[in-house]
């Protein structure tokens, strides 16, 4: 199982010996030190206004011959006469800086410890991406083979470039985005001098991948608390089993999550959102029947008493021809900025792959009324319309936080420009 989201590491386990020396257990309040037959750093202890064990530096080194360690205020140990070999004393890891993006924390009782910094994707082992990049290449193969085609002869000419204008063309690149890619593979060749099909399409790649590099970007949790996400999208798209999946994520990166059931009108939707709710173990705010932003509303608040770290709200899919309906999603916008003032702090748009240019109609209309701030992109698996990344990058670039190619937890990862362009060129 991969996260989207760092974790703290487990300190090293102590290397194998006689048992260390921890001087974490001494406290200031502690009795006069009693001789210690092994040897440790002979570490200045000041004594501190709380309870709180003092912890060994990272890097300190042991001295060759057995040191006292003297406690505050007791006279110093006899050293022992036997010298003993070093060993070694388990360091613990250092406290990890917290992140210059965060500027809000939540105010916290003094016993309480401090909060976590921002969260921020993080890389998935090396592994686990090859995988991924495997599964999102066969999704997307019906899209790469049109384009692969093009590549099969022996000469850089018009007709090439021809073809791979159809190509990209029936593959719902757009036009503008089409006529921006040929433009600018026909200087990289020129520049490079490529004299093969095969390095035009090497270029091509570099190409796609400068013009989908704007849309890279990750999704960041821990700069509000709670950061409230209010996610939307047309019926079908697959909305709700992406916040599922999402809610996963951030579950397993010991994120706490209160789920809005805000979708009052589509039959069974907040079921759907229960099943997600009860198999990650998370909170859900529900209401049979119930006003949309009232829903929301009531969430918001409840993650702010409840000290939540992320609250997501599914809305009813809308389309954007239905002017009264996308009325609604103002509607609830603006309910959640009334529970907070800073929220929404993140508007996701999930669109369905299979859709091509009508993805970026969506896109648009949604980001006119929302003020969208990233994407989720599913169902790429199959389809022969995965250029239309292009298109929203070229015509539209709202950032891309996660694509999708199937149904399963793992088939759900954070967006690369170059992985989406390899796979797309097949």
């Amino acid at each position: 199982m991969f996260s989207f989201f760092k974790k703290k590491s487990a300190p090293p386990p102590p290397a194998p010996g006689p048992a260390p020396v921890d001087l974490r257990d001494f406290t200031p309040a502690a009795a006069p030190a009693v001789a210690t037959p092994a040897p440790v750093v002979a570490t200045p202890v000041a004594p501190s206004p709380v309870a709180a064990p003092p912890v060994v530096p990272a890097g300190a080194a042991l001295a060759p011959a057995p040191v006292p360690v003297a406690a505050p205020h007791a006279a110093p140990a006899p050293k022992s006469s036997a010298p003993m070999p070093a060993v070694p004393v388990p360091t613990p890891a250092p406290m990890p800086a917290p992140s210059a993006s965060a500027t809000m924390w939540s105010a916290l009782a003094p016993s309480a410890p401090m909060p976590a910094p921002a969260v921020t994707a993080a890389p998935t082992p090396a592994s686990e991406r090859a995988g991924w990049l495997g599964r999102l290449r066969q999704g997307l193969a019906k899209t790469g083979s049109s384009i692969a085609q093009v590549f099969t002869g022996t000469r850089i000419d018009e007709a090439l470039y021809e073809e791979l204008e159809a190509a990209l063309l029936m593959a719902d690149a757009g036009v503008k985005a089409t006529e921006y890619l040929l433009s600018d593979l026909k200087r990289r060749v020129k520049e490079r001098k490529a004299e093969s099909p095969a390095e035009v399409r090497a270029l091509l790649a570099d190409a796609l991948t400068d013009l989908l590099t704007p849309l890279q970007r990750s999704l960041q949790i821990g700069e509000q608390q709670p950061t409230v996400m209010m996610v939307v999208g047309v019926n079908g798209a697959g909305k709700t089993t992406s916040i599922g999946k999402l809610t996963r994520h951030l579950a397993d990166a010991e994120q706490t999550v209160l789920l809005a059931a805000a979708d009052t009108f589509r039959a069974a939707a907040r079921e759907q959102l229960a099943v997600w709710a009860d198999r990650n173990q998370v909170q859900i705010v529900s209401q049979e029947g119930g006003d949309p932003a009232a829903v929301t509303y009531d969430a918001v608040v409840a993650g702010k008493a409840r000290g939540a770290d992320v609250v997501i709200a599914d809305t009813a899919g809308r389309l954007p021809t239905q002017l009264h309906l996308m009325e609604e999603l103002k509607k609830i916008r603006r309910t959640i900025t009334k529970a907070e003032a800073s929220a929404p702090h993140e508007v996701l748009l999930v669109v369905d792959g299979n859709t091509g240019q009508n993805a970026l109609t969506q896109v648009k209309a949604f980001d006119d009324a929302l003020q969208l701030t990233g994407l989720i992109v599913t169902k790429l698996d199959g389809t022969a319309k995965g250029g239309v990344l292009a298109a929203i990058a070229r015509e539209r670039p709202v950032p891309v936080y996660f694509v999708g190619v199937g149904e399963k937890l793992e088939d759900l990862e954070t967006f690369s420009a170059r992985e989406f362009a390899q796979a797309l060129l097949g």
